[in-house]
């Protein structure tokens, strides 16, 4: 009896203690995103699931477009992204998103395979399962509004800041509370002395929450050598997951991972036959190079992804086989093989049974009459 109560005793303390990690991962905002630092207002939530980006490099400008995919209670929302020089920023196309998909889509082949697998007769199975307020421009010194303009739902700032809590200020008095490790994480930049574009979104209906894809937006700037910025993303609380297609005159690729898995080409070739919003981003750009990347423990990241020409042009395209048994005639290719071989053994086995016995029959002695 007592022995009874202490193991119930053991399993609710164990399930109360599993329910307190859930509702402590829950209750932890998630901070940063891949492209910069997604901000929060008051003690609402919000969380970048996915962030796709493209990199247009033509050797003296860069260009970013990005679309981010959120999530949480959050009806309004700070980003902020650090740039190495100025920046023009405008909306994005959201087609310019669905032609990439569409560029790098992999290419389906059919596969037979002759065994039969799960799923096939005689395994088949009959359960049914399947596997299925605006930006102020007012700072206190330290700080720089460069410009402001309102682009759809974004309220766009362009600051400079040569005192990381000089910056963290400018944001409390805007409304943003700035955690005291972004402060941190923003001094780097600071000592490059880099500039950041500050843009606060909400939605056209008031207090709906967040979610789902934002639209576009499109950074301008001029760089030496293409980098895109990931050092903010070492603060997030969870799980980090980036798509970035490479616009360049040839193959492109991430000097080291930067404390993520290794990143994953899913496609490499020039584009052709581009219109609309890809046709405009591949004149004179017109080798795409497409990157998946996760970064499971957002901390270990190093630094920006700094972008380079990969040894060789050597185009690439994933390929996924649709697979399906080898069949002639309707039937099995197995089943008519195995029959076919088994049937042959079977004769043979008889016509060495049969003169087998036909020998025995002839070697045996004729009785004396």
């Amino acid at each position: 009896m007592h022995t009874t109560a202490r193991s119930t005793h053991r399993i609710l303390t164990l399930v109360l203690a599993l329910l307190g990690i859930q509702l402590a991962w829950l209750a932890a905002p998630a901070y940063a995103c891949g492209c910069g630092a997604m901000i929060p207002g008051g003690q609402q939530q919000v969380r970048v699931d996915r962030e796709v980006s493209v990199v247009r490099w033509d050797g003296r400008q860069e260009q970013i477009v990005m679309s981010l995919t959120v999530a949480g209670d959050a009806d309004r929302a700070a980003w902020i992204m650090p740039v190495p020089h100025r920046a023009t920023v405008g909306l994005g196309d959201r087609r310019l998103f669905e032609q990439l998909e569409e560029a790098t889509a992999p290419a389906e082949r059919t596969g037979y395979y002759f065994w039969p697998r799960s799923g096939d007769w005689p395994f088949d199975s009959s359960d049914g399962a399947s596997a299925e307020a605006p930006i102020e421009a007012g700072a206190r010194p330290g700080v720089g509004v460069v410009g402001r303009q309102q682009l759809g739902p974004f309220d766009v700032a362009r600051l400079t800041a040569d005192d990381p809590a000089a910056l963290s200020d400018w944001l409390h008095k805007n409304g943003f509370a700035l955690p005291a490790r972004l402060e941190q994480a923003l001094k780097p930049y600071v000592d490059m002395h880099w500039e950041y574009v500050a843009i606060r979104l909400a939605p056209q209906n008031a207090h709906t929450p967040l979610y789902g894809a934002l639209d576009p937006l499109r950074l301008t700037f001029a760089a030496d050598a293409p980098v895109y910025p990931m050092r903010l993303s070492r603060l997030a609380r969870n799980p980090q997951s980036l798509g970035l297609y490479l616009l360049a005159a040839h193959r492109m690729e991430p000097r080291t991972a930067i404390g993520g898995d290794r990143p994953e080409v899913t496609f490499a070739g020039h584009v052709e036959g581009a219109t609309g919003p890809l046709a405009d981003l591949t004149r004179g750009t017109d080798y795409l190079t497409a990157l998946d990347q996760e970064f499971p423990v957002p901390s270990r990241i190093s630094g920006d992804h700094e972008l380079r020409r990969a040894p060789s042009d050597r185009a690439y395209r994933e390929v996924i086989y649709d697979y399906h048994l080898r069949e002639i005639a309707g039937l099995p290719a197995w089943l008519l093989t195995t029959g076919a071989a088994l049937t042959a053994l079977a004769t043979v086995i008889a016509v060495f049974t049969v003169r087998a016995t036909r020998r025995r029959t002839s070697r045996a002695p004729v009785p004396n009459l």
